[in-house]
């Protein structure tokens, strides 16, 4: 090979890699997750408090704040001044935010607002 010409995979010895035929092209984040949308944002999580839904201190979400409020899906929303990730429950014909499974569930009222459903994650430390 000569100095300066890139490695193409055709001039090899050995085994040909039968995963040659299913290699597919480069990942669009962006277009995967819908991030052209302008409803979708990315929000980073700071804590722990969804652990048990999978959530990590770090990871990113994808909102979506056109889409509908779910009972069991994961929401942004601002109570009492802060913006938090929690849990969203209907339950008793009341819609009910719970940050965590130690923390009490918030009945949601006018002074909290629902901002953003959350769509997707994206964990960038494994």
């Amino acid at each position: 090979m000569a100095s300066g010409d890139g490695y193409n995979g055709e001039n090899t010895t050995g085994f040909a890699s039968p995963a040659r035929d299913s290699l597919e092209g480069t990942v669009d984040l962006s277009a995967v997750l819908d991030l052209r949308s302008p409803s979708r944002y990315p929000v980073r999580v700071r804590g722990d408090a969804l652990n048990q839904r999978g959530i990590r201190h770090g990871d990113i979400l994808i909102a979506d704040a056109a889409a509908p409020p779910v009972s069991g899906r994961v929401v942004v929303a601002m109570i009492h001044g802060d913006v938090v990730v929690c849990e969203l429950v209907y339950k008793g014909q009341q819609w009910w935010l719970q940050p965590s499974r130690n923390d009490p569930a918030v009945c949601v009222s006018d002074d909290i607002e629902i901002w953003a459903t959350v769509s997707g994650l994206v964990r960038t430390n494994v």
